[in-house]
């Protein structure tokens, strides 16, 4: 055997196992297609039902109030400046692929990186999966999303669903793996229950770090977002 010419072809092996996928469960890809296309439709509505000023206004308000002067003018600086340039459409949409993924990524990460916290096995098992894929690069995501979501906002959303989960899920982890064991015997000593204790004693404690978490999530999805511009996920992405 010439081993100068020896190859493997990875596709040779992937394309049977896409496309069983394909044909045994296409019904469940139509139905979280449908669901996220909803939902979505949903989120551009609301945030383009009301006029652009005004949303503009609004939002500047609340960045002033919750964050600051400084940040109320970034974002008025930064809408404003998508409003005269003809994007305020594209911007919204952009938004609502962002707070979707970004909400839905949170929602997978946050009861992993409590279990993982709580269970060194799954932290074991989990850690090299993620060491994977903060890995891989970015567009490698919506390779597999477009084969078996084909092209639009789906595939999209489900690549940076993908890769907005490591950041926040680690994160999660390492915030709760170091909350001080003396406030927990505390709540414990108390009476208070499990779920009180991780409300009310833990969560206090650890959301300095979730919200790092959540700020790296919130990156790493506009990142991919824009990049899924190649897939047909409209918004601000390049044509």
């Amino acid at each position: 055997m010439d081993w100068t010419t020896f190859q493997i072809s990875p596709g040779d092996y992937l394309a049977p196992g896409v496309r069983w996928l394909n044909v045994n469960f296409h019904s469940v890809f139509g139905a979280i297609t449908r669901a996220i296309e909803a939902v979505l439709g949903v989120l551009e509505g609301a945030l383009l039902y009301l006029p652009s000023w005004l949303m503009l206004a609004i939002s500047a308000a609340a960045a002033l109030a919750f964050l600051g002067w400084r940040m109320g003018l970034l974002v008025a600086a930064c809408l404003g400046f998508c409003l005269g340039a003809g994007l305020w459409q594209a911007t919204m949409q952009t938004l609502a692929l962002v707070s979707l993924s970004v909400t839905i990524s949170v929602l997978i990460a946050f009861p992993l990186g409590i279990l993982a916290a709580r269970r060194r096995r799954v932290e074991a098992v989990l850690r090299p999966i993620l060491d994977i894929m903060q890995t891989v690069p970015p567009w490698v995501y919506l390779i597999p999303a477009v084969m078996l979501f084909s092209l639009g906002r789906v595939p999209a959303i489900i690549a940076t669903i993908i890769y907005g989960i490591p950041p926040m899920l680690r994160l999660t982890t390492l915030a709760f793996r170091h909350v001080r064991a003396d406030l927990k015997e505390l709540g414990a000593a108390l009476g208070a229950r499990p779920s009180t204790i991780l409300f009310k004693i833990e969560f206090p404690a650890v959301k300095p770090t979730l919200l790092i978490g959540l700020n790296q999530c919130i990156l790493l999805s506009l990142a991919m977002v824009v990049l899924a511009g190649l897939v047909g996920a409209g918004g601000l992405a390049p044509r």
